[in-house]
């Protein structure tokens, strides 16, 4: 079979909602990344096998997946006829940070009513004009959302990571376009450079690395969205050169930042 890959990515004019991603893959495989927004995914044909916080689950057709944001995940065809899908990456008004533990709990939501609302917003955000459409349909998943996440809280959870490890991603975020040195890490974390990446690896189920460049190919999709050349949108998503930038671009997204923003000039 030949390997197929077609995507559409576009930035949405809807407050709440980051990007809108479709994507049709039979072979691509991504690896261990992060995002910086909720990921509320339907699969419409084929399935989706990942791994979430060293469990490995699946998405079949008939369910809702809600990956919450920060926490790694990888993704790949469940079978070989690959799988079609679409995304909506929502940011933290939709969902705060109590919800993270719950949603790594149990992100595969079995509910016919929450998969067909989430249908319904995709159809809207399509089409330009129809943005209060798209608020009110947001506003009943968020709820719906919430429904499903608020019997798992737990008092005072909001995710994985504690102490050094969570002191380290904080300094990769706050560093996250000018980029940081392991040793300097170390030195204003006062830790051993191998036990900052024993840690993180311990606390997150990725490395460090792996975390700071996949949030900054986050970043370069939203300024790729917006308009901006790859060539800008490299240096000031921290990237090296152009070249650096595409090469981890399509492993993560699956295709080049020049294709990928092309998909968004069409809306």
């Amino acid at each position: 079979m030949t390997p197929q890959r077609e995507i559409r990515a576009w930035r949405p004019p809807v407050a709440g909602v980051v990007e809108v991603f479709h994507a049709r893959f039979t072979e691509h495989a991504y690896p261990m990344h992060v995002h910086d927004a909720w990921t509320l995914l339907i699969v419409d044909d084929g399935a989706v096998r990942y791994d979430l916080d060293r469990h490995e689950r699946a998405t079949p057709s008939d369910t809702v997946s809600l990956l919450p944001p920060k926490v790694p995940h990888n993704g790949s065809p469940a079978t070989s006829h690959g799988f079609r899908k679409r995304v909506l990456y929502l940011d933290m008004t939709q969902l705060d940070e109590r919800f993270i533990g719950p949603a790594v709990d149990g992100p595969d939501l079995t509910d016919p009513v929450l998969r067909t609302r989430v249908g319904q917003l995709h159809a809207a955000l399509a089409n330009r004009g129809d943005e209060f459409e798209a608020e009110s349909r947001l506003a009943l998943i968020g709820e719906r959302l919430r429904m499903h996440l608020r019997p798992r809280l737990v008092p005072g959870r909001t995710g994985p990571g504690r102490g050094v490890a969570q002191s380290l991603r904080d300094l990769l975020d706050e560093r996250l376009r000018e980029g940081i040195t392991l040793d300097e890490a170390a030195r204003l974390l006062h830790a051993h450079p191998a036990h900052l990446v024993r840690a993180f690896g311990r606390a997150f189920g990725i490395a460090p690395h792996q975390y700071m460049t996949s949030r900054r190919v986050d970043l370069a999709r939203r300024l790729l969205l917006d308009g901006q050349p790859p060539g800008e949108v490299a240096s000031v998503a921290g990237f090296y050169d152009q070249s650096h930038l595409t090469r981890h671009f399509k492993r993560v997204v699956g295709t080049t930042p020049g294709r990928y923003a092309r998909t968004g000039a069409v809306n």
